[in-house]
């Protein structure tokens, strides 16, 4: 693996046990937010979980591409309705195996300026279950919160920024879908297979363990020099629609790295025909 000087900071912040939370559990100040299949939260959920999917979060199909942000204004209503309000601390975790849905209403809150009060659970609901820690069906109105949004506009980025920072040296294209899809084996749904150009792939599913509890930051760590990502670097995150991309942007904020999404991701990128696409050896073949 290369060698860099490690200059970038892990925020252990961003991810949080099973013990932290079940001490924090009746902290006024916590909002709790689950994020799976609506039968499975009725069924069972931890104490005070509100229910949100990534739908309350998107715009509607057919408005542009299938994911995308809303206005802020929007935004704040929503997560008002959650409770959510400028002293808030607020954990997400996924009931079954929602892995990069999660992340992605991490990503939003992050976009508006709530990132640093919000953490994701450890292996979500399954290590919380495994722990005979306490599941309820009890659904709680939450009190209407009242936040300040704080957008960091720069975090999404779209196909012109990508483009002028393919051959940035200070800037890392990550690619996180399967590695098929980024060699351009196999096309998917996309009018034109491959990558961008000098972006680097590390699979989504490559940054969790089987129980989908993340890697350790020293795992991630070698996984983003494999990739060639410099401590220093700026990192840029992309997959098929705009999900997948979330958990690499989630590790990459966690790992410390100035990070973006690129929420068209390759959905946008390919259906323009101007911009380039790359096959790598094995799609040539």
């Amino acid at each position: 693996l290369p060698v860099y000087p490690q200059t970038t900071k892990v925020k252990d912040s961003l991810i949080v046990t099973t013990e932290w939370l079940a001490k924090h559990l009746n902290d006024d100040w916590l909002v709790l937010l689950h994020v799976g299949d609506k039968d499975e939260y009725i069924a069972g959920h931890i104490p005070r979980a509100q229910f949100i999917q990534t739908a309350d979060l998107s715009t509607p199909r057919g408005q542009g591409l299938t994911l995308e942000l809303p206005t802020v204004e929007q935004l704040k209503a929503t997560l008002e309705k959650f409770g959510i309000s400028d002293n808030s601390r607020i954990v997400i975790y996924f009931g079954k195996d929602w892995v990069s849905p999660t992340t992605r209403v991490f990503m939003t809150l992050d976009y508006l300026g709530l990132g640093d009060r919000t953490s994701i659970l450890d292996g979500g609901l399954p290590a919380w279950r495994s722990e005979s820690k306490p599941v309820t069906a009890e659904v709680l109105e939450p009190k209407k919160g009242n936040f300040t949004p704080h957008p960091k506009s720069n975090l999404i980025v779209d196909a012109a920024w990508v483009k002028n920072n393919i051959n940035n040296s200070n800037v890392r294209i990550l690619d996180a879908r399967a590695p098929q899809y980024y060699t351009g084996v196999e096309q998917g749904r996309m009018p034109r297979g491959g990558h961008i150009p000098s972006a680097r792939n590390i699979p989504f599913s490559s940054l969790v363990e089987e129980s989908n509890k993340f890697k350790s930051a020293a795992t991630l760590q070698d996984l983003f020099k494999a990739a060639e990502v410099k401590p220093s670097n700026t990192v840029a995150t992309y997959c098929h629609i705009g999900q997948q991309a979330t958990l690499l942007y989630f590790v990459a904020r966690y790992l410390g790295y100035d990070a973006h999404v690129y929420d068209g991701s390759f959905e946008d990128w390919s259906n323009r025909s101007e911009l380039p696409v790359e096959k790598s050896k094995e799609a040539k073949q």
